[in-house]
């Protein structure tokens, strides 16, 4: 695993390109806001593919990170700590071989050890992305609220008890 808060460019626009493929389910995402994720971001790791591009990303942060997403900005009315998923990607050349889980253990790992709190992420409901729902309840994330961050987009709130 790499941690992406020291990468270079070129790996910073292999996250780029990653999230570029799949900004429909996560947000479009460029350098200056992928630098500002970074800075505030408690956990930002990748995995290289055996070839050595970018297979995988997750950008978590912890309670009272300078982060203003809605999604973010959610559990922090609601909760007091808290470990946040704020994105996940897998090339589409990668997936099926466990990296996403790789990713959430070393995050779930990472916040045990600083004791940040429950994982907690959101996941689209509409448009529906049932891929994502299943990936999270076989890691035995629960629903503990919806909501509209946007609009057309609905999306449930997950959490994860240590």
């Amino acid at each position: 695993m790499r941690n992406l808060k020291r990468a270079g460019d070129a790996r910073l626009d292999e996250v780029l390109a990653l999230n570029r493929a799949v900004e429909v389910k996560t947000s479009p995402l460029d350098r200056p806001a992928l630098d500002r994720l970074l800075a505030a971001a408690t956990f930002a790791k990748g995995i290289p593919a055996p070839d050595g591009p970018l297979a995988a990303f997750l950008i978590g942060f912890a309670t009272g990170a300078d982060y203003q997403s809605p999604n973010y900005r959610w559990f922090c009315d609601r909760l007091p700590r808290f470990a946040y998923i704020d994105r996940v990607v897998v090339a589409e050349t990668a997936r099926g071989q466990g990296h996403a889980r790789r990713l959430y253990d070393a995050f779930a790992a990472h916040a045990a050890a600083h004791d940040l709190g429950p994982l907690v992420c959101e996941v689209n409901s509409d448009p529906p992305n049932p891929g994502s729902d299943a990936f999270h309840a076989a890691l035995g994330f629960t629903e503990m609220g919806r909501g509209s961050p946007a609009p057309g987009k609905v999306v449930r709130y997950l959490i994860r008890e240590s």
